[in-house]
């Protein structure tokens, strides 16, 4: 009898037509009221159905309670819907290339360099500092801002000789920079748009080989960056010119710390990483523009681990999610 009753069950879960599919619907009765079924039958008089609601039990109820009619409308309204869902899941929705590439570009000048931390677009130089285990993003101003107010990336152009001795480049005001970082090893990132804007001849970064341009391309000497450590005087801080012949080359020189460069994602920044860690001291970012030209405007900062936090600073902030949506002709 047992075995009689499983066999049914298969049946009646195996059957052709759409209203005997194997799955839960309802099973509406003329009172309104229903079954949860697995599946069902019309047998004669009466209707047989396997029970979601008594763990697969086969029952059987009169034909004249049961609003067929009721359920086939329900069933195939549940059975389209259900379709569509699982149509519209397995379908990723088509975006508009123009609008991928736009919403690239904005996020391209707006780069992540740490969880939730990206850089400003309107900044030029900003430091990656931790303060108290938290990343900040620390605005570095350049000496000599006022040659032009118009761009916060100036050039105030300086021939040296590199075979003289040692002299003064630059005295900054004040025996310690505005900006202190916490770390030894702190990321500068460089914002490429402004780079010598109306303030003499254009200039070339070196981005190792992300622009494309071989030497013989290029019309003007390519910049680099170096970190100079300055001798701190009273009421000063003075940069002394070093041998820019000898940069790239293995022989080092006492105060200047070479770094690594390369060009974010987009074209838009520099990224300028220190080649060793900064001792606890003084320093200014210095951009060497050939041989014999350098960049007398300088970003200063310190290195203290235990300075106050600095000011303005750039927090972690999660950004909200951001749909893409077709722009009308007006926009």
């Amino acid at each position: 009898m047992r075995v009689g009753r499983l066999l049914l069950a298969f049946v009646l879960a195996a059957g052709t037509s759409a209203s005997q599919a194997p799955h839960r619907t309802r099973l509406i009765l003329k009172d309104g009221s229903y079954q949860i079924v697995m599946s069902y039958k019309v047998a004669g008089s009466r209707v047989q159905f396997v029970s979601a609601e008594r763990g697969g039990n086969i029952e059987e109820i009169p034909l004249a309670l049961v609003d067929l009619d009721a359920t086939r409308r329900w069933e195939a309204r549940h059975t389209a819907s259900d379709e569509a869902a699982t149509t519209s899941k397995a379908q990723a929705p088509v975006l508009d290339p123009e609008l991928l590439k736009e919403e690239a570009d904005r996020a391209a000048l707006t780069p992540e360099v740490a969880p939730d931390l990206r850089l400003a677009v309107e900044d030029t130089v900003l430091a990656l500092d931790t303060f108290q285990g938290s990343p900040e993003l620390v605005p570095l101003a350049q000496s000599d801002s006022d040659l032009n107010q118009k761009t916060a990336h100036n050039i105030l152009r300086a021939a040296i000789n590199p075979l003289a001795s040692s002299h003064q480049l630059v005295q900054l005001k004040g025996e310690k920079s505005p900006v202190q970082m916490h770390v030894s090893e702190p990321v500068l990132y460089l914002k490429l748009d402004d780079a010598g804007a109306e303030s003499g001849p254009a200039i070339t970064v070196d981005t190792h080989g992300a622009s494309g341009l071989n030497g013989r391309d290029k019309k003007v000497a390519p910049s680099e960056y170096v970190i100079v450590r300055a001798d701190v005087r009273q009421d000063a801080r003075v940069l002394a010119s070093f041998n820019t012949s000898a940069l790239g080359t293995t022989k080092r020189q006492e105060d200047v710390i070479e770094t690594s460069t390369s060009t974010l994602p987009g074209g838009h920044w520099l990224k300028i990483v220190p080649r060793e860690p900064l001792l606890i001291g003084e320093y200014a970012l210095m951009e060497v523009l050939g041989e014999r030209d350098i960049n007398l405007g300088v970003w200063d900062f310190g290195v203290h681990p235990t300075a106050p936090e600095n000011r303005d600073v750039l927090r972690p902030e999660k950004r909200r999610p951001t749909g893409l949506a077709k722009r009308g002709k007006n926009d």
